[in-house]
């Protein structure tokens, strides 16, 4: 399996208009109803080059929407990383330093002696955060595949995800080895904390339809969230719900030792693999086995590989 080459047939929109909030955060804006309801978020640029979530919350933006009940905060991540956006090297920018979506542990951001973009940009984006009690964090996939809203371990995650009524599929896991992801931080995982937190692959990440699953996706979190009704948003983004969803659990990565890994097939995400034992990839000449029935196939993709990064999922339909 090599990194397919994918043409960019969405435009980049110009956040630039955007940088100056009321937050006093470059790129981060919260409004305020004035009645009782919970803080939401939306956020996009997690990754510099997942340009789905930047084109939501900038239409979101200029269309001037504002919540009926609780906070709303839109905001653009990593901002840097967007800025370097080179289309003849569209994986390039996915970060400057760092992931920004691998440090969100406060042992992390109080650890001042570290520093990168990404860390930097985090602790300045970490006070509006420290509020948010529902969190959508808008996503792309480096190669096509159909969406996933990832919901974390917790029951509570993935009882939310299936209250938003699409996508088909949500995955329950434990993150990723590297380190913790936003969606993940403090209070969003939890179990006692009422606070939750989604986090939504929408598609190939130069792909309409992942937009088109972006607005989707942020209609059903902000009406379920009540900050805003259905009203409030445009009638062309809340799409038909599939027929049924279904919850699957991932029960191990498969994290890449070195640049030596390639995969059996040409896998493109959610593949059902019969048999226990079978062989999907070989990572260091070794061959790697599903490890029971029924196994599927979570993201795979060697687009990012490196040692210390995820290549694909093992999961089980849970149900």
């Amino acid at each position: 399996m090599s990194a397919a080459i994918y043409p960019i047939q969405v435009e980049f929109p110009d956040i630039a208009t955007h940088a100056r909030s009321n937050t006093g955060i470059p790129y981060v804006h919260t409004f305020d109803s004035g009645v009782a309801g919970p803080h939401a978020m939306v956020n996009a640029l997690t990754h510099g080059n997942e340009v789905c979530g930047a084109l939501v919350v900038d239409a979101l933006l200029r269309a001037g929407v504002r919540p009926r009940r609780g906070r709303l905060t839109l905001a653009f991540a990593n901002v840097n990383a967007y800025g370097r956006f080179d289309s003849s090297n569209p994986d390039a920018n996915r970060f400057v330093d760092q992931d920004f979506n691998r440090v969100w542990t406060a042992q992390v951001l109080d650890d001042h002696a570290r520093r990168s973009c990404e860390l930097d940009r985090a602790r300045e984006m970490r006070p509006v955060i420290d509020t948010v009690d529902l969190l959508l964090d808008l996503h792309s996939m480096h190669e096509k595949s159909a969406p996933l809203l990832l919901a974390g371990p917790l029951p509570k995650g993935a009882d939310f995800a299936l209250s938003l009524g699409a996508p088909a599929t949500v995955m329950c896991d434990e993150g990723h080895p590297e380190g913790r992801r936003m969606r993940d931080y403090e209070g969003f995982g939890v179990p006692a904390s009422a606070k939750n937190a989604l986090l939504i692959e929408c598609g190939q990440h130069f792909e309409p339809s992942a937009v088109t699953v972006a607005r989707d996706a942020t209609a059903r979190f902000l009406t379920a969230s009540g900050v805003l009704d259905t009203t409030d948003l445009p009638p062309d983004w809340i799409m038909p719900p599939p027929p049924a969803m279904r919850v699957i659990e991932v029960t191990k990565p498969v994290v890449a030792t070195s640049m030596d890994f390639r995969f059996a097939e040409p896998y493109t995400g959610l593949e059902v693999i019969p048999k226990a034992g079978s062989v999907i990839g070989w990572s260091n000449g070794e061959p790697v086995h599903t490890p029971y029935d029924d196994c599927v196939l979570v993201m795979p993709s060697l687009r990012q590989l490196r040692p210390g990064v995820t290549v694909v999922r093992f999961g089980k339909i849970h149900r």
